[in-house]
């Protein structure tokens, strides 16, 4: 029995390596689609109209129904499904979402019209933790800096000034907000340079391996107080949204580096800005932002102690491959009447 497939990526999620996993079963009749993202900014949320409460997504209602058609299963990274987009597609019977968090999906409307949805959570766990190294790496070790002299045609000699350098990692103090996915494999890599880790997460405990190892799993205030870098890797809840503010920001080491690559919501940003224009933080990596793009003109984007990035920390190949994997395995599981690995409802 044939079950009919469409296939909505992008320029980064791209149809075809998902249509190489799909190929390998049989009994599937595709069709695949491509969205103009990246080139295309998507739309970071909306709040009114037919795809209001959801975010982070590309396409609007009529065109995705002409993409869906009669199908029963969507493979989608950033296509939204609204309940006026599931009323419309009568057959569809499974979305799989090639991404961690599904917020460009109405789950509640998913649920009440019997609508299946799975997701591919870690997928870009390797390629952001190996980031967030170099992220930490950029600015403990006056990367950018010398970058940005180099850049304006200065030699900054003064660089190697012991009062302008610092230690090694060996020396220093980590502490990582959240130990899922992503926490857990910063800290695997984090682990042969030699510093010191703190984890700061209420929902994880530590296992034996990490406490053999030396790390330490302590409240937030102290991570905050003790660490040299402190590097984000929670996810946006009710809870965590702006938990990263003025109190936050001054109970840091005086001449502490904050890495973000993470989300946005989750820091005061005007906060953060303060701290970093008053030196109190010396210097931030920032990938993610509350709203993006941010407003070109946006103080934080001046400062000369920041590193920045468009959001690109979980752009791979090896990302992609993975959520086609997942995706292609959460589709033969659900055509086989098996329980999926990865259920959002």
């Amino acid at each position: 029995m044939t079950t009919r497939t469409v296939i909505i990526g992008d320029h980064f999620m791209r149809p075809d390596y998902f249509e190489a996993e799909l190929k390998r079963m049989d009994g599937l009749a595709f069709r695949s689609f491509t969205l103009d993202w990246p080139d295309k900014p998507f739309v970071f949320a909306r709040d009114h109209g037919e795809l209001a409460g959801l975010r982070e997504f590309l396409g609007e209602p009529d065109a995705i129904v002409d993409m869906i058609g009669d199908a029963e299963i969507l493979v989608t990274h950033l296509a939204p499904v609204s309940k006026s987009i599931l009323e419309r597609c009568p057959s569809l019977k499974l979305v799989a979402v090639s991404r961690g968090g599904p917020v460009n999906i109405d789950m509640q409307a998913c649920r009440e019209h019997g609508v299946t949805v799975v997701n591919a959570p870690g997928r870009n766990a390797s390629a952001v933790a190996e980031f967030t190294i170099g992220a930490i790496l950029m600015e403990t070790r006056l990367i950018r800096l010398g970058h940005e002299s180099m850049r304006k045609g200065e030699w900054r000699g003064d660089l190697y000034r012991a009062d302008i350098t610092g230690p090694e990692l060996s020396e220093l103090t980590v502490g990582i907000i959240g130990y899922g996915h992503i926490g857990t494999r910063v800290v695997k890599l984090l682990k042969p340079f030699g510093c010191r880790i703190l984890v700061n997460d209420p929902h994880v405990q530590l296992d034996e391996t990490d406490r053999a190892d030396g790390v330490e799993q302590t409240d937030l205030d102290t991570l905050l107080g003790d660490a040299h870098v402190v590097s984000l890797h929670a996810r946006v809840t009710e809870e965590t949204k702006g938990f990263l503010a003025r109190p936050q920001f001054e109970r840091m080491r005086k001449g502490a580096w904050f890495i973000n690559t993470a989300r946005g919501p989750m820091v005061n940003y005007p906060d953060l800005h303060e701290a970093l224009k008053c030196g109190h933080i010396r210097g931030a990596m920032l990938e993610t932002f509350w709203q993006e793009p941010p407003p070109a003109d946006a103080d934080i984007l001046k400062l000369d102690n920041v590193t920045l990035t468009p959001h690109i920390a979980g752009a791979s190949t090896t990302t992609i491959r993975t959520a086609a994997t997942m995706v292609a395995e959460e589709i033969r599981r659900w055509r086989a009447g098996e329980e999926p690995l990865n259920a959002c409802c």
